[in-house]
């Protein structure tokens, strides 16, 4: 069964995510970002070229031709290589796929409107059968 984290009160959600996903890449690990949201999606990959400041996360999205080689990937869609094991949830929903990998990430910002989409995917991951793990981001920066 997939594994499901919740990292909440992240004051920037975005550069949350590229910390998550610069920890797992120095773990060897790969993983996909599900931003189904266009300009979403297009923020991030802007960000990843320069974070952290003095560097960029190797990435692209599912579709380029260098996505085989690439630890972080960023998908629209359900599309999802098969050794990827780590999703990161950027969507308003749970994803519709995230049963496919072995951990699911759910980063979840300060903004009111955010965190009642935060509580709903909450309550469905509960509601069918999760162990869910919390960490507040709040107490790892103060």
């Amino acid at each position: 069964m997939t594994s499901v984290e919740f990292h909440f009160n992240a004051p920037d959600r975005l550069q949350a995510v590229c910390r998550f996903a610069a920890q797992a890449l120095a773990r060897g690990e790969r993983v996909l970002v599900y931003a189904p949201e266009p300009e979403l999606a297009s923020r991030l990959d802007r960000l990843m070229w320069t974070w952290p400041a003095t560097g960029f996360l190797p990435h692209c999205t599912v579709e380029d031709t260098l996505a085989p080689e690439t630890p972080v990937l960023i998908a629209r869609d359900d599309q999802a290589p098969t050794d990827v094991r780590v999703l990161v949830n950027l969507a308003a929903e749970c994803p519709p796929h995230f049963a496919r990998f072995e951990r699911l990430v759910e980063v979840v910002a300060l903004d009111e409107a955010e965190r009642e989409a935060g509580r709903e995917r909450y309550r469905q991951y509960k509601a069918r059968g999760y162990a869910i793990k919390n960490n507040d981001l709040a107490r790892q920066d103060g």
